[in-house]
């Protein structure tokens, strides 16, 4: 798969795994990411949950999208930042239903919107599990 090619897989297959690390030990949980393009990953949390206390602490992820059968996993490293974007957050909360209940009543201080960033992807398939890992750059880095 070519760069387009894995961007339009993870937009395809949302649901995946992020990992991160938090006093030095792995964490991973399952997200629903919001958009993938090139310049990263959209997802977005919470300000009292771990993921965010955890990415600010160490903002190298690893994420993997996989699709329904299992038989194709795209993984991505890179670099969370915070985005301070209210048009996003508005964007994101207009497209997703089950976060109005937690926003709208109290702001939208609590949503915290995440981008990874410095993106190199490998494919992983059943024909290629017994070779060497290529990568891939996903973002447009400045």
């Amino acid at each position: 798969m070519n760069r387009n090619e894995m961007l339009q897989f993870m937009n395809a297959n949302p649901v995946c795994c992020l990992a991160t690390v938090e006093n030095g030990q792995p964490r991973v949980r399952g997200m629903l990411m919001y958009r993938a393009d090139e310049q990263g990953i959209l997802f977005h949390t919470a300000s009292f949950k771990d993921l965010y206390r955890q990415v600010q602490e160490n903002p190298l992820v690893e994420v993997c999208f996989i699709s329904p059968d299992g038989s194709v996993q795209v993984r991505v490293s890179g670099r969370i930042e915070i985005v301070d974007d209210m048009d996003l957050k508005k964007e994101i909360v207009q497209a997703r239903d089950f976060l109005k209940p937690m926003v709208y009543p109290d702001g939208f201080d609590k949503l915290k919107v995440l981008r990874v960033r410095d993106c190199m992807a490998t494919l992983w398939t059943y024909d290629l599990n017994f070779t060497p890992k290529e990568f891939v750059r996903l973002t447009d880095e400045a």
